[in-house]
């Protein structure tokens, strides 16, 4: 069953009781890592394991997503800035105990760097809000969400890399 979360701004990144924060680089530079997470919505399940499904809804504002094993959820887009930073927070959700939760991509320049120079550098928030049973299980979690970003932005860069600029 769906329901409503607590609608959260972008200071709760810093302010969640739980922050999962991972890191990667990639050869590819920001802007390209950019326009793969904000601008090229529908093509997450080609790189991001977990999603099955991801859309923009409210005219690029917002987006549905919907992950293996039957989770779904309806986002607003709090950050779009362009070779920097994409954030987003669910909104609705059909996830057991999760009271808030929003995501932000911080993308920096960095090596590795590929053929089109400077590399990025990701940085992935996971910030969330819920009983005691939840933020054990996002703690006991951590490994295998860790595993997933790893994952997903190997698959990203290699994406990239054969993708014409």
């Amino acid at each position: 069953m769906a329901r409503r979360l607590r609608p959260v701004e972008l200071d709760f990144v810093g302010t969640a009781p739980t922050r999962l924060v991972f890191t990667a680089g990639l050869c590819a530079p920001p802007e390209a890592v950019y326009r793969a997470l904000a601008e090229d919505v529908t093509g997450w399940p080609r790189w991001f394991g977990a999603v099955t499904m991801c859309r923009p809804t409210a005219g690029g504002a917002g987006r549905e997503v919907r992950l293996k094993g039957g989770v779904r959820f309806q986002e607003t887009i709090l950050a779009s800035e362009s070779g920097e930073r994409y954030a987003y927070r669910v909104d609705v959700t059909n996830a057991p105990a999760i009271r808030a939760l929003l995501e932000e991509w911080r993308l920096t320049p960095a090596g590795p760097a590929g053929p089109a120079g400077t590399g990025t550098r990701v940085r992935w928030t996971f910030a969330a809000a819920g009983p005691a049973p939840l933020r054990l299980a996002l703690r006991l979690g951590r490994p295998g969400l860790g595993r997933a970003f790893r994952d997903a932005v190997r698959a990203l860069d290699r994406r990239l890399a054969s993708t014409p600029a």
